[in-house]
């Protein structure tokens, strides 16, 4: 696995990218990405990408810091990802491997995966089991809350260039009826035979969830995401029994070990973790093994140039989430083809930043 490399130096730099759309969510609008951009150096002279979501751009200075500290750690070690997880999870077992620690060390391990790839010259995909091919994506670039059913409608149609035929809508207006005219007004827009997921971000008790959930039992909607607190797994497991439409959760599972009660649990119908709070791609591959061991379809939330390499070799392969926001600082952005995204041949992840874009846009 370790090629013949070893870990010489990490550098992170932050950047704040303008949004193709305005995400409006139930806990606010965001209109640029904060990323950090990782590049895991190493004594033989590959380096390795990643880059992670930090949410606001003052949690990227912590994010870096904690970066530096690991690399002290692992610095002149082979890059073995999943050695290199092992003993960073030792490290911080006493504080825990959570919040910032958690995605500091899932961007290292993002990175040393492109590393090791690069350095076998295969992609990623290759190298952890699958093969480079389309991955059904759904577009995930706007849909936030808006002030009108026809704004939300006029951009819906928008999101199906390229081929694209499934879209998520951001859900979570003050009244059912609001929620209702959006789902309604998008439908009649986009027709039947595009897929709609919904999302309420956390927004709703359980008790509006169940009212909520059973208005879209009729509205022909593919899953309800994130309908109350993410962890509340005996919750969605209600919620889930009572209603017709699936659910999905899984972006704020904290390592496979959330995962794996959640689905203990009966909590979810789908999945769809995240890979810098799953762990990464070490988490990720330990992800996919719990389901497809329940037979439960899974999918991914953000990062789609490297989560579209996992989902080839992720044996219930369900949906990409697509997002573009770091095309703008990658040279060879993720393509979308008739829906699919394109898993490059190239070999590693595919991530090579655009120096000057990240110059632009640096923080």
């Amino acid at each position: 696995m370790a090629q013949g490399l070893t870990v010489r130096a990490v550098h992170s730099v932050g950047v704040e990218v303008p949004m193709s759309y305005v995400l409006g969510t139930s806990r606010g609008a965001l209109t640029k990405a904060p990323l950090l951009l990782i590049d895991l150096e190493t004594a033989e002279g590959i380096t390795g990408r990643a880059y992670l979501w930090c949410y606001m751009p003052g949690v990227m200075p912590a994010i870096a810091s904690m970066l530096d500290a690991l690399c002290e750690m692992v610095r002149g070690d082979p890059v073995s990802p999943q050695a290199l997880w092992d003993k960073l999870a030792q490290r911080f077992a006493l504080m825990g491997v959570q919040g910032i620690v958690r995605m500091a060390m899932a961007g290292l391990d993002m990175a040393a995966w492109d590393a090791v790839a690069i350095a076998a010259g295969m992609p990623l995909a290759r190298l952890t089991g699958g093969a480079p091919r389309p991955v059904l994506a759904y577009n995930s670039c706007g849909l936030g809350l808006m002030a009108s059913p026809e704004a939300v409608a006029d951009e819906a149609e928008k999101l199906l260039a390229r081929g694209f035929r499934a879209v998520k809508l951001r859900l979570g207006y003050p009244t059912v009826e609001q929620d209702r005219a959006a789902v309604q007004a998008v439908r009649r827009r986009i027709g039947d035979d595009v897929a709609l997921m919904v999302d309420y971000n956390q927004a709703l008790d359980e008790a509006q969830a169940l009212a909520r959930g059973r208005m879209l039992d009729g509205e022909r909607i593919d899953w309800l995401e994130e309908p109350i607190r993410h962890d509340d797994y005996a919750g969605c497991a209600r919620l889930r029994a009572a209603l017709k439409t699936p659910i999905q959760i899984g972006e704020n599972f904290s390592l496979p070990i959330a995962m794996e009660t959640a689905l203990e649990a009966g909590a979810a119908t789908y999945v769809m973790p995240d890979l810098e709070r799953i762990g990464g791609v070490t988490g990720w591959r330990r992800a996919a093994a719990l389901a497809a061991t329940g037979n439960i379809k899974m999918s991914s939330h953000l990062f789609p140039e490297v989560s579209a390499h996992l989902l080839t070799a992720t044996p219930t392969c369900h949906y990409l989430e697509y997002v573009d926001w770091a095309d703008r600082i990658v040279q060879d952005p993720l393509r979308i083809v008739d829906g699919h995204a394109v898993v490059p041949e190239r070999a590693g992840n595919g991530l090579i930043w655009d120096l000057a874009a990240v110059e632009r846009y640096r923080v």
